[in-house]
């Protein structure tokens, strides 16, 4: 056998089948098109609008041919334990929807593994549905002996979609590996749970159309559609057991040994960490160049799940610090030039992933302390398996790690519990999202979907023109076809061709007129429910709307053209933004109406007044200097090359819409924009912030309603400036100082509170002693930041909670650490004798200052607060 690499392998499949007819198509995104899916699973999930004959090739293909790659996560707890399971891999496949069938796909399924891979053909077994002789007799006649070929039930060799629906036989081919890897029975054989035979191609004759009362009537179009495990092709090619032995993984397993210092097959712990990095992180590389971001639920939690699992495994084995960029940097070498997504991400993808090892850092400590307190707690010597369970789900604790915590402290885990939870976890992940490729054909069905099968895609020629003739092809109420439509009804207008762009890409959807002799309708949003299918929203105003009808469609033109300033302004944004904060800055979501824009970007901080100054200023720059937009149409392939800016995590065709702003700004983008930067006027950043982990977002106005934006902040200016009683630039000094003055002012009544709360006055009245003339006098030093003005309060409230008549000596600092005396009597304690003045007056060479006032009240202020001891008791010696 010859040796070939993956990426020999990957083409050698895709050319070969491209000579056969097939039509090359790129990889889809892993975020699927398909609700029902959570991620993409298998190669034929892009196909299944071809599958149902929504979408068609052109007529020059008999069929397709791809490297899909995939993530499937059902069982991430196996992946590493065995040299099969991976949670990221490719999947290469050949599709037929209705041109080519069993005769052909098994001819040349067994000429590309004799001609192009050189597999001994005595190594080749084959399997097929028991009641499929057609295949069987297919296999024989192409030369496979007899002995090779098994016929396997339902459960092995027949695939559906669900109880009804699309079905059919499949054939599965398998490579023997040889008896010392079998398990030693005399009926082993392909199908048997020993490694011996390994299973690589799987072909489905997708050919019958299951009904409920059982019966199967054969489909109009008969579909091919198969898999061959890329990783398991070159496991075979490379003459090894294992997928982590094969040339890419092996590549990423040696950077977890530098990292480490560990060797690979010398300790059973060790390896399975270095396998779990290696997959892991090539799993997240590929999810966030595709636009998933970590979170809590859904594809970002799989993805911050993966992460984290191959964080705590490197850990584990001693690494330490952010460590995960040195797998994506090799990811990057092995794979870019194929998957030019996680090229031209790669800085994104490098800050996510630190800021993701960050924030995780964090959260070991808090699983630590989580545990820590739970074994603290512990009533006997079990830890409950809830609690292992949340520590390996919410902290990222492995089972492992918990046991080898806990039996240092001669505690053992509930592992049944454990698996109880791990178990119901996975079900509610099965019921959440199917994972397979069975889950991809689950039917589109809805009356939208059935038209556009039926009419094809809506032709939109709004870009040039806002106003077009076209044809009624269908009228919907309430979910329902119909034949026509009247006056006050709301009905959902289907044309043929149509001026009204449908809401897409944070775009909002056009308004404006239906209208002909017999009708007139008021249209008050478009959508696209199918892919290329325009659905107008709209009223009958007057008349009657019917299927048939010729009609004319307006747009709103200036509902559009506002909304063109705002889309356009939202690339300008984007590259000033990425000149500001860097390259890692990606669009992750936006809305585009006709009175605001929200551009929602990656980054991991809250941006400074400054850089938002700078962003506004390069977009206005590039608004002044009225640059035309150049729109024009390229091949993706092309535009790539030409450096042209993807949105994060969108899905583009073949054929791709280019919009430039001279060397400013390229972009792929369907939407409307105007001609010139010039008729955006002007951008205003009304706001920016957090809208989730390494998220931002800006809120901003343009033209007319930049202007509005700009008059009303002026209005309220004007009107702060006449209440400060100063001119509106210096607004901004003189409420500085208010605040200043503002807080001094809080900061002072708060010591007064505490200064005057009710257990500093029972303190004080404890102080109390008689004086020489028999009146009572509170003598204190108040130990809080003291003034004036509190001194007076706390005497006002002394007078009023004393009994009898009396004076009282309040001595403190100041908020600058001064000291000051206050000393205050009652008039009765005047006539008595009381004199301020003259207690003030002892009291000054003390605190090295002096004072004055009358009778009744007088203070003192000095330089020495370490002398305000010595003041009071100076005092009551007088007194």
């Amino acid at each position: 056998m010859k040796y070939m690499t993956t990426a020999e392998i990957r083409e050698a499949y895709l050319s070969f089948f491209e000579k056969k007819g097939c039509k090359r198509m790129p990889s889809s995104s892993l975020i699927p098109d398909d609700p029902s899916l959570l991620l993409t699973s298998a190669g034929m999930v892009q196909f299944k609008p071809y599958f149902l004959q929504q979408k068609h090739l052109d007529d020059k293909y008999i069929g397709a041919t791809t490297s899909q790659k995939c993530v499937r996560t059902n069982d991430i707890d196996i992946i590493g334990t065995t040299g099969r399971h991976l949670s990221f891999f490719e999947m290469l496949g050949n599709f037929a929807f209705g041109k080519y069938f069993k005769n052909e796909m098994c001819s040349w399924a067994l000429e590309f593994c004799l001609d192009v891979l050189e597999l001994p053909k005595e190594k080749l077994y084959f399997t097929v549905f028991e009641d499929d002789d057609e295949t069987y007799n297919k296999w024989l006649e192409l030369g496979i002996e007899e002995s090779h070929v098994s016929r396997l039930g339902e459960d092995d060799n027949f695939w559906r979609a669900g109880p009804t629906g699309p079905c059919g036989p499949c054939s599965e081919i398998y490579f023997d590996k040889g008896e010392e890897c079998g398990c030693g029975s005399p009926d082993c054989k392909p199908g048997c749970d020993c490694d011996r035979y390994v299973e690589f191609w799987n072909c489905v004759f997708t050919q019958f159309d299951a009904q409920e009362d059982g019966s199967m009537p054969e489909l109009p179009f008969k579909n091919i559609d198969t898999g061959m495990g890329l990783e398991r092709m070159a496991a075979i090619m490379q003459g090894v057991t294992s997928n982590y032995d094969t040339d890419v993984l092996r590549s990423l397993v040696g950077v977890g040994e530098k990292l480490s210092g560990f060797e690979y097959g010398k300790d059973p712990k060790i390896d399975l960490a270095l396998r779990i990095m290696a997959d892991h992180s090539r799993a997240v590389t590929f999810m966030i160049a595709d636009g998933i971001l970590p979170s809590n639920e859904g594809r970002g939690y799989v993805l911050r799940r993966l992460l984290r699992r191959a964080i705590m495994k490197g850990t584990l084995i001693g690494i330490k610090g952010e460590f995960i960029n040195d797998y994506v940097d090799e990811i990057v070498r092995l794979m870019g030039d194929v998957y030019p997504e996680i090229v031209e991400n790669r800085e994104l993808i490098r800050r996510l992933i630190t800021s993701e090892e960050k924030r995780f850092g964090a959260t070991l400590h808090q699983g630590q302390s989580f545990l820590e307190e739970e074994l603290k707690n512990l009533e006997g010597n079990t830890l409950s398996g809830k609690v292992a369970f949340k520590l390996h789900d919410t902290y990222g604790f492995p089972l492992e790690v918990t046991n080898d915590i806990c039996s240092e402290q001669g505690i053992v885990v509930d592992i049944d519990e454990f698996n109880t939870e791990m178990e119901a976890q996975r079900e509610r992940a099965r019921h959440a999202g199917e994972s397979d490729a069975d889950a991809a054909w689950s039917t589109y069905g809805g009356v939208f979907a059935k038209m556009l099968d039926k009419f094809g895609k809506t032709e939109f020629v709004g870009y040039d023109n806002l106003e077009a003739s076209g044809k009624v092809l269908g009228l919907v109420r309430k979910g329902v076809s119909v034949d026509a439509a009247y006056e006050g009804e709301n009905v959902d207008v289907v044309l043929d061709k149509t001026p009204m762009y449908a809401e897409m890409g944070g775009q909002v959807g056009d308004v404006g007129t239906i209208s002909s002799d017999e009708v007139s309708i008021e249209v008050s949003d478009v959508t696209a429910p199918e892919a290329g299918l325009n659905v107008h929203h709209c009223k009958v105003l007057s008349g009657k709307i019917e299927v048939g009808d010729e009609v004319i469609a307006r747009v709103q033109s200036k509902h559009r053209h506002l909304t063109e300033r705002n889309h356009t302004a939202t690339h300008v944004l984007h590259a000033a933004l990425r000149r500001v904060l860097g390259d890692h800055v990606k669009q992750a979501g936006s809305y585009v109406g006709p009175d605001r824009l929200r551009f929602d970007f990656t980054h991991f901080e809250k941006m400074t007044n400054e850089q938002i100054a700078e962003v506004e200023k390069i977009a206005n720059n590039v608004i002044m200097h009225a640059i035309p937009t150049n729109i024009f149409s390229s091949s993706l392939e092309e535009a790539r090359k030409q450096g042209v800016t993807a949105l994060f995590g969108e899905k583009y065709g073949e054929v791709v819409r280019v919009v430039q702003i001279s060397d400013f700004s390229k972009e792929l983008c369907g939407g409307c924009h105007v001609k010139n930067t010039a008729e955006i006027g002007l951008i205003k950043i009304v706001s920016e912030s957090s809208v989730g982990s390494n998220m931002r977002r800006i809120e901003a106005v343009t033209s007319a309603g930049a202007v509005d934006y700009l008059n009303k902040i002026t209005a309220e200016l004007r009107e702060t400036a006449d209440l400060l009683r100063v001119p509106i630039f210096d607004v901004s000094e003189r409420t500085a100082a208010n605040l200043k003055i503002m807080k001094g002012m809080a900061k002072t009544a708060e010591t007064g509170k505490e200064v005057i709360s009710e257990n500093r006055l029972n303190e004080i009245f404890d102080s109390a002693v008689k004086s020489k003339n028999g009146y009572p006098v509170v003598v204190v030093n108040v130990r809080r930041t003291l003034s004036s003005s509190i001194a007076r309060n706390l005497w006002d409230i002394i007078r009023a909670r004393m009994s009898e008549p009396g004076a009282c000596v309040l001595a403190g600092k100041t908020s600058d650490n001064k000291p000051i005396v206050m000393a205050a009597g009652t008039k009765e304690a005047v006539e008595a004798g009381f004199n301020a003045v003259d207690l003030i007056r002892v009291a000054g060479p003390a605190i090295k200052g002096g004072g004055g006032g009358k009778p009744d009240m007088a203070q003192a202020g000095g330089k020495n607060v370490d002398g305000i001891n010595d003041a009071i008791e100076a005092i009551k010696e007088v007194l």
